[in-house]
């Protein structure tokens, strides 16, 4: 039987610390902190709920981070 994989870790980081950011500074923190997946979204977006370690999601508007979370 294989062995259960260990999910990755993910950065200790938290994401309230984007909040007010410029996207593109902020995106670029983000991958140097260690988050594999950054997606930037537009206020309203609609995207699926399921959570992934190691993504970051922000929620952009006006070329500023307004809201962020992990997952």
């Amino acid at each position: 039987m294989a062995p259960i994989p260990t999910p990755p870790a993910e950065p200790q980081d938290s994401p309230d610390g984007y909040v007010g950011l410029e996207a593109a500074r902020a995106e670029h923190l983000a991958r140097e902190r260690g988050w594999s997946t950054v997606r930037s979204l537009a206020p309203g977006t609609i995207i699926t709920m399921e959570y992934r370690v190691g993504r970051l999601n922000f929620e952009v508007s006006d070329g500023r981070v307004v809201r962020a979370w992990k997952g």
